[in-house]
C-alpha cells in the first residue's frame, strides 16, 4: 500500500464522514428539535462531526487534497437527510441504518487492507474507532424503527447503492 493509496482512503473518508453530516442536518431541519428520534440524530451528528474535524487534521497534516465533489455531497447529502425525514422518523432512521451499513463495510476493507500491508497504525486506529461508532449508529437506527419504514427494502438499497457509487466517486475524483 503506497501512499496514494493512503490519501484515497483518508479522501473518501473525509468525504463520507462530511456528507453524513449534511444528511444529518437535512433530517433535522424537516424534524426540527422535537420530533421523533431528533435527538438520537442529533446525537449522532456531533459524533459524525467529530470524526469530519479528525479526517480534516489528518488532511492537513499529510496535504491530502479533498474531494472536488464536496459542493455535490453537500447539497446531495441535505436533499437525502431531508427527502427521508419528510418520509416520516422511520424513513429518516432507514437511511441511516443504510448509509451506516455500507460505511461499516467500507472501514471493514479499508480496516483489512491496513492490517494485511502493516500500513499507517494510526489511519487504522481511527478508522477502526470511527467504524464502532457507525455501528451504533446503524443499530440504534434499526432499534428506531427503520425496517418499518415505507417501501424499506427498496430505499435501503437505492440508499445502499448511492452510497456505494460516492465512495467509489470521492477516491478518485
Amino acid at each position: 500500500m503506497d501512499k496514494k493509496d493512503i490519501h484515497r482512503m483518508i479522501r473518501v473518508d473525509q468525504a463520507g464522514e462530511f456528507g453524513a453530516n449534511r444528511i444529518y442536518a437535512g433530517q433535522l431541519a424537516v424534524m426540527g428539535s422535537r420530533g421523533p428520534h431528533s435527538q438520537e440524530i442529533a446525537g449522532m451528528a456531533e459524533q459524525e462531526e467529530r470524526h469530519r474535524e479528525e479526517f480534516d487534521k489528518l488532511m492537513a497534516r499529510r496535504g491530502v487534497r479533498p474531494t472536488v465533489l464536496q459542493p455535490f455531497w453537500s447539497a446531495a447529502g441535505y436533499a437525502l437527510g431531508a427527502g427521508t425525514a419528510l418520509l416520516g422518523p422511520e424513513a429518516a432512521m432507514a437511511c441511516t441504518a443504510a448509509v451506516e451499513t455500507e460505511i461499516d463495510k467500507h472501514y471493514s476493507d479499508q480496516l483489512d487492507a491496513l492490517e494485511e500491508s502493516g500500513a499507517d497504525p494510526e489511519l487504522a486506529e481511527m478508522i477502526h474507532e470511527f467504524r464502532e461508532d457507525e455501528r451504533e449508529h446503524r443499530d440504534a437506527a434499526l432499534a428506531a424503527g427503520a425496517e418499518k419504514a415505507p417501501a424499506y427494502p427498496l430505499l435501503s438499497g437505492a440508499i445502499r447503492l448511492g452510497c456505494r457509487a460516492a465512495i467509489k466517486l470521492a477516491e478518485r475524483i
